[in-house]
């Protein structure tokens, strides 16, 4: 009996030990309080949809960690500009993620329609297929909303299949995101349209939704989710070499386009089906440059959650910080992969409480506020990932509070409309609880 109760002792002793290192456990961002907006075509007020965002409850055993989440981010979604009737809704999911995910040695099982993965917010990743192929017999495009089926149902193998990224552009949000039946879901990097060098879409204009996070390329990218084999995703930027030195690099995609003009069985090169159109337009060339990826769009690799090394995806993008395909992860897995959700938890479980307040923030973190001086707008923007919520208020010379503002987990930006304003010096106060720091702001109007 007495070595029964060590053997159990020992192991919850380890299983605590495993929550707090493990991070698949705990990257996750947890919020029971806060609930999500959206907004519609010709309206930029955002709507209150009064779902909770981000995850609700962690919890883990030996093997795996449950997440449940409502699938809903804390940035808003919308509006979906290309005739999507849907808006994000609660999809009550739970996750049930590998802990100790394994490389897949047999035949490499690609990746597939719906979910492939999840953010650390709760929102799906999706590959890069919107479930349209091209039909040779009728000479047009077959499945997906408003098509004729393709021959053999959904699930056939067709030659050429169409890539969301280029075909559905238009539908995205701001934050490169739309849904599919209610499921909120990325097919790729989840920042900002207007974060990038030059923006694929004039969404955010009108309509700013922000994103997950803001990418710097002079850091290494927050670790942003985790694929369906369990392995973790993260941003654009990593560390040149992959024992963990070399300074930060762009993650670099080893998907080139094909030099061609036709398509045998498929439409020819043109206007309408250009060239990065299909995902067949791609082919993968073998770089061993360590800043190139493989061809699941990983490698193996030291970073800041994994200082012994661990298979890691990475969000591609180009130059110009556009997504870059296969995007996040793809065409296949490089592990064991299985559909992640389920209905219920099935063993004993422990809850994981996360810890984090972003205590080093004012050290780690970038904070842009923008125009200073401002006549009508302060942007107040935080780079990279963050993990708390933060309160900001707007402080006039004698310490009166003119206004209040929020940045939650898995938002980066906020706004203070000073159009009311007079025109002086003023501060922008931000805290979080255990930090404070203060800037100063001009309003200054002709």
């Amino acid at each position: 009996m007495k070595k029964l109760v060590l053997l159990c002792t020992l192991l919850t002793i380890a299983i605590a030990s495993q929550a707090q290192t493990n991070p698949a456990i705990t990257s996750w961002l947890q919020n029971t309080t806060v609930t999500g907006t959206y907004y519609v075509a010709g309206n930029s007020t955002a709507i209150p949809n009064n779902i909770l965002v981000n995850c609700q409850q962690v919890e883990y055993s030996v093997d795996y960690a449950y997440i449940t989440a409502t699938g809903i981010p804390a940035y808003t979604t919308g509006p979906f500009q290309d005739g999507n009737p849907s808006q994000a809704s609660n999809q009550n999911a739970i996750f049930q993620m590998p802990l100790n995910p394994q490389q897949n040695t047999g035949t490499s099982i690609n990746t597939n329609g719906g979910n492939i993965g999840i953010f650390i917010n709760g929102v799906a990743l999706f590959d890069y297929r919107d479930g349209v192929a091209w039909n040779p017999t009728t000479n047009a495009l077959c499945g997906g909303p408003g098509n004729p089926p393709c021959p053999g149902g959904p699930t056939a193998t067709q030659d050429w299949n169409r890539d969301a990224i280029p075909a559905e552009n238009a539908g995205f949000d701001c934050a490169k995101g739309h849904p599919a039946m209610g499921n909120y879901h990325h097919h790729q990097n989840p920042s900002a349209f207007d974060l990038d060098m030059t923006p694929a879409s004039d969404v955010c204009n009108l309509y700013d939704a922000d994103g997950l996070y803001v990418l710097d390329a002079t850091a290494h990218s927050p670790l942003i989710g985790f694929a369906y084999d369990g392995f973790p995703i993260y941003g654009a930027y990593a560390y040149t070499s992959t024992d963990g030195t070399g300074g930060i690099e762009r993650m670099k995609s080893s998907y080139e386009l094909q030099n061609i003009t036709t398509r045998t069985n498929g439409p020819a090169v043109n206007a309408t089906y250009i060239l990065g159109y299909f995902r067949e337009d791609y082919v993968y060339v073998a770089n061993a440059a360590p800043d190139y990826l493989d061809e699941h769009n990983g490698r193996f690799c030291i970073t800041p959650e994994y200082p012994n090394g661990t298979y890691a995806y990475f969000a591609t993008i180009d130059a110009d910080l556009n997504s870059a395909y296969p995007y996040a992860v793809g065409p296949t897995y490089y592990g064991v992969s299985s559909d992640r959700k389920v209905t219920s938890i099935n063993e004993t479980t422990t809850t994981y409480t996360t810890t984090n307040t972003n205590s080093a923030l004012f050290e780690s973190f970038k904070i842009g506020i923008y125009p200073n001086p401002a006549t009508d707008l302060i942007a107040i923007q935080f780079s990279g990932l963050v993990e708390a919520d933060f309160q900001l208020d707007l402080i006039d010379v004698t310490g009166r509070i003119i206004e209040s503002k929020s940045i939650n987990k898995g938002q980066t930006i906020a706004y203070f409309d000073v159009q009311t304003v007079y025109n002086g010096t003023y501060f922008v106060s931000i805290s979080n609880g255990n930090n404070h720091t203060t800037r100063k702001v001009i309003i200054a109007r002709d």
